[in-house]
């Protein structure tokens, strides 16, 4: 039965990489395939560089800019999606129900905003209205009602160890 340890590669697959600087005897000898002198003949050159040319590291720009980590993001519905709603006789609006609707993902943030007509009156629950949205659900004969973010003090749950010295 032929095991791990016993196998082996193939005959002159594996070569023993050339030694050199080991001496004058044989090939590879006193200068070890450098030539002479200068600075390639001694072990001075760093790694990226490039002949004095201005490094690809250093001509290449910087990210700028700045990302919130507290940033809201809010998935939008118009006024014209839940009138939509409301003629099929769906009269208690809400992320869920948007959700299955397809209208938003569920567990997404929701605002609604005033674009489109509303004439019925229906209960929308949301995260975030504009004003516009607020006062034509309510010119309609509507409510609504604003769902608390999902963590305290409308701020995102800090990730690992950001704020460990607060």
């Amino acid at each position: 039965m032929l095991k791990l340890h016993d196998l082996t590669p193939a005959e002159g697959s594996k070569k023993k990489p050339k030694r050199v600087g080991r001496g004058i005897g044989g090939k590879g000898g006193k200068t070890a395939g450098r030539g002479t002198k200068g600075q390639g003949a001694r072990d001075t050159i760093p790694m990226g560089f490039e002949g004095g040319q201005l490094p690809l590291t250093q001509r290449t720009p910087k990210a700028k800019g700045f990302k919130n980590p507290f940033k809201v993001i809010y998935e939008i519905v118009n006024l014209d999606k839940v009138a939509e709603l409301a003629a099929q006789g769906v009269l208690v609006i809400d992320p869920g129900v948007l959700a299955n609707y397809g209208i938003v993902k569920r567990g997404s943030l929701v605002k609604i905003l005033g674009n489109g007509e509303i004439r019925t009156g229906v209960t929308v629950t949301a995260h975030k209205f504009s004003r516009a949205a607020e006062f034509a659900i309510r010119a309609a004969g509507g409510s609504i009602v604003t769902v608390d973010l999902p963590y305290a003090g409308g701020r995102p749950p800090v990730r690992g160890n950001q704020h460990a010295n607060r």
